[in-house]
């Protein structure tokens, strides 16, 4: 076909018979849904009987995880473009969200943000996308087998949450009732990772959490169910999700043991993004918030299928579970989105001392979630579209009779313009 014409360059045309496509994920997308492709997975099931299975990981940043744009805090021109900077790298995933800029292309600017639609629809509608994030898991296995970050369970009474670093920049989470030995994982992007740490902890997997279709978050779903034939995949109806067992609605629960999750639509980043509260009240501590690319720390996903007013009123959703809420997002973006911050706010003092946390984080290649969603409102700048001192740094007023929300969703389509263009230059 044309398309993978296109791709033969990277090896993927000549891939295309590799593996079967998983199910509920087949070619392109229709009007009610999405065809369906054989049930076979391609990627292996696999059981580890002694410590971890090697774990995929971070891309092509340098050992202190910076990006190498060499940025020289000269701030932005009248176009509103990032300063001088030395050439960057080859691009990699980035703050914008989980579609990846390899071998896809870079900049697209005229085609919708950094990855241009028609390029996206490739990768989230069609098996090339497939066999591109076959290829991603593949590399990441080889080049970083301890995986992208070193993380730490987090545990509070009755309740173990385990960050599984997966890919080059993504986040899966094992959640585990530790009374009953009972567990649900959220966006299960590398089965063999996922599944050695569900042997480690020696639990039952009884659900997969999925956030979105987009294959970095929901690549795992056709092998854990197979080994798991008990686990039920949860998400939206509206995105095509691989081995959807159990479609949500907004504000549905779920309990895993005595856990109990609640799923929110959020969408903007997909049509049918959502995502899931881990209930606080049950183990006395925090909310959790499992955000996938709806939220970062101090970054957001790209709209790649929504406007600024959905992807606003998602946000808003999120900020309106309180400033205790723990934020584990779906991905290790934190050091590029409060450098890109910092550019919009010179003089933020809480951003500045966070800056300074997540670089020797990342110095030392350490895993800087979670976060709560009081300190995002202080440095995330897709957080901070009513603030008079943003607002002004983009050089936007209100205008006379314009809507608040309006108005503020003006301010965050302006970030994120800047945002990609920091990303994409």
């Amino acid at each position: 076909s044309t398309a993978a014409a296109g791709w033969q360059g990277h090896g993927l045309a000549r891939s295309l018979a590799v593996g079967d496509f998983p199910r509920g994920c087949g070619g392109k997308r229709a009007s009610g849904g999405a065809e369906r492709g054989p049930g076979r997975a391609v990627l292996p099931a696999a059981r580890c009987s002694s410590g971890l299975l090697p774990r995929p990981a971070r891309s092509g940043r340098d050992g202190t995880g910076r990006d190498g744009t060499g940025r020289d805090g000269t701030g932005w021109d009248r176009a509103g473009r990032p300063g001088r900077r030395k050439a960057p790298p080859a691009p990699a995933p980035s703050c914008g969200g989980s579609v990846p800029l390899t071998p896809l292309g870079r900049a697209d600017k005229e085609g919708g943000g950094v990855f241009g639609l028609p390029r996206y629809s490739l990768y989230a509608h069609t098996r090339l996308g497939y066999l591109f994030y076959q290829r991603q898991v593949k590399k990441a296995r080889e080049r970083y087998p301890q995986g992208h970050s070193a993380s730490q369970p987090c545990h509070f009474p009755g309740v173990k949450i385990v960050p599984i670093p997966v890919l080059s920049s993504n986040y899966s989470y094992l959640i585990i009732d530790t009374g009953s030995g009972r567990a649900a994982v959220i966006d299960p992007s590398d089965p063999l990772a996922v599944q050695a740490a569900i042997e480690e902890e020696e639990v039952i997997l009884e659900a997969i959490f999925c956030t979105h279709k987009h294959w970095d978050h929901s690549g795992g779903n056709a092998v854990l169910r197979q080994q798991h034939n008990s686990c039920k995949v949860y998400g939206s109806a509206l995105d095509t999700i691989p081995e959807l067992t159990s479609p949500l609605m907004d504000r549905e629960k779920v309990s895993v043991g005595c856990l109990t999750f609640e799923a929110l639509a959020t969408p903007g980043h997909t049509v049918g993004h959502m995502v899931y509260v881990l209930d606080g009240g049950a183990y006395g501590g925090p909310h959790c918030l499992f955000s996938g690319d709806l939220l970062f720390l101090a970054g957001c996903g790209e709209l790649f299928e929504g406007s600024p007013e959905t992807m606003l009123a998602s946000l808003d959703v999120a900020v309106g579970l309180g400033d205790d809420t723990l934020l584990w997002p779906g991905h290790e973006y934190a050091l590029e989105c409060l450098t890109f911050a910092s550019l919009l706010e010179l003089d933020n003092p809480a951003l500045e001392q966070k800056l300074q946390w997540v670089t020797q984080q990342r110095q030392e290649k350490r895993s800087t979630c979670p976060s709560t969603l009081g300190e995002e409102q202080t440095y995330n700048p897709f957080l901070r579209s009513h603030c008079p001192e943003l607002q002004a740094v983009l050089g936007l007023c209100q205008g006379p009779g314009e809507h608040h929300n309006a108005f503020r969703a003006r301010v965050l389509k302006e970030v994120r313009r800047r945002k990609d263009l920091y990303r994409a230059t």
